[in-house]
């Protein structure tokens, strides 16, 4: 039997442990972490929060249970204090008390995710301060919300957490003020003319937009307890509950002096998830991620990424030579019946990157004009100039044209050129889209 230690039991650590449990008997399973649950979908906490859902117990995918069903051992609410990379062996500590023990493996399998960027401000420490990451979070920000002296909520940072949980506090009939230093919203997958759509679906619903606005201190009450916000132009706010939203950091506290570090410190792997040890795999957050529309390692820590590299790596781990096909960071948002989809690279981050590229842009209804229930759809296709190949898409309706965007996410992976979508065979009924598919159009009207 060779041993695999699993250091994180969320999506890319489950991922991996069941790749391993479901396809090869020979492999001795153990997995540690130190939360009291596993298989959260934090995405799903807005939802929940908003009551747009009745509770919270659909978020859990399987349990501790499954897994010792299934042969593995599995430690909850135990801390890893060390690893000793020499001698294979991880030293782990009950959070609930009891003797520390010692874990020898063969491969050890990092998936310990990312921690939530705490910014360096005064007044950080204030009761009423809080994040959004694991379940205990979402449960603390419902509580909060129950509250009827909590009246206005501040939400700092503008991205797809930020967004979802100041639209759930909007819902839960709060007044919601909405800040983030970049000048617009969503501003990590969008370019200004589609993130613009959302902000004036944002302040169509009455939330207050302070963007460009960068918070630079917290101020509170007698008792401790936060109470106003304050921005580097000095203008301050009051509120009566804030959640940080401004995004994540890798957690790469057990491997950094070890192990080979990417730019923002995610542990650099090889397309088989394996680190500059041999013994050691990382996946999800914590790691590095091929991008098909950069070919090359970059980091997007997303838990559809989570899930299939830890599937990669618990192949390799067992013994099957699977190379990671890559990723375009597929993603999506629906905010008040406003849907934005994207993938791979956005003209802005194309420019951040060095990639030199064109766009082309169509806008049309959905369907023919005679079909009574329609929506306009707004597409961005962004296309390099020297290989003319696609590197990125984005698309905004009403409607739910999410399924193209997996379209898109295959061209980008398999290097299609802007030419070839142009020809590309769509069917057309008007129960669905036009005789001049949107896709077609853009397509074709790219220089």
């Amino acid at each position: 039997m060779s041993r695999t230690v699993i250091i994180g039991a969320n999506h890319a650590g489950i991922a991996a442990a069941n790749t391993l449990l479901d396809n090869y008997p020979d492999q001795e399973v153990v997995l540690v972490d130190r939360n009291t649950n596993l298989s959260y979908l934090g995405c799903g906490t807005a939802l929940w929060v908003g009551r747009q859902i009745e509770d919270y117990h659909g978020l859990f995918y399987t349990k501790k249970e499954d897994f010792e069903a299934k042969g593995a051992k599995i430690y909850m609410e135990t801390s890893v204090n060390d690893i000793d990379y020499a001698g294979k062996k991880v030293h782990c500590h009950p959070l609930t008390g009891g003797d520390d023990f010692t874990l020898e493996y063969d491969h050890l399998l990092l998936t310990t995710g990312s921690t939530p960027i705490s910014p360096n401000v005064p007044g950080r420490d204030l009761d009423g301060i809080h994040f959004l990451k694991l379940f205990q979070d979402g449960q603390d920000v419902d509580k909060e919300m129950s509250k009827p002296e909590v009246q206005t909520v501040a939400v700092i940072g503008a991205g797809y957490i930020g967004v979802e949980v100041a639209e759930a506090a909007k819902r839960r009939g709060k007044k919601v003020l909405v800040f983030d230093a970049a000048p617009t919203c969503l501003a990590n997958y969008y370019d200004p003319e589609f993130s613009s759509m959302m902000e004036e679906n944002l302040k169509e619903h009455d939330l207050e937009l302070h963007f460009g606005k960068l918070v630079s201190e917290y101020k509170g009450d007698a008792n401790g307890r936060v109470n106003q916000v304050v921005t580097k132009e000095g203008e301050t706010y009051d509120v009566d509950l804030v959640i940080n939203a401004i995004g994540f950091r890798p957690n790469n506290d057990l491997g950094k002096d070890h192990l080979d570090l990417f730019a923002n410190g995610a542990y650099k792997v090889d397309r088989h998830q394996v680190t500059s040890d041999p013994a050691v795999y990382a996946a999800g957050d914590c790691a590095t991620i091929y991008s098909n529309a950069l070919d090359g390692d970059t980091y997007i820590a997303l838990a559809s990424n989570a899930v299939r590299s830890g599937i990669v790596a618990g192949h390799n781990i067992g013994g099957t030579a699977l190379e990671a096909i890559g990723v375009q960071g597929s993603n999506g948002i629906s905010i008040f019946g406003l849907n934005l989809v994207s993938t791979g690279l956005s003209v802005e981050s194309a420019a951040k990157f060095g990639v030199d590229v064109a766009y082309t842009d169509f806008e049309d209804l959905q369907k023919p004009a005679f079909m009574k229930v329609n929506d306009k759809v707004k597409i961005r296709i962004v296309y390099e100039k020297s290989s003319r190949r696609v590197v990125g898409a984005q698309l905004a309706s009403k409607a739910d044209v999410s399924m193209a965007i997996h379209m898109f996410s295959l061209a980008i992976q398999e290097h299609v050129t802007i030419d070839k979508l142009s020809l590309l065979d769509i069917f057309f009924l008007p129960h669905f889209n036009q005789p001049y598919n949107y896709i077609t159009m853009a397509a074709l009207g790219a220089k």
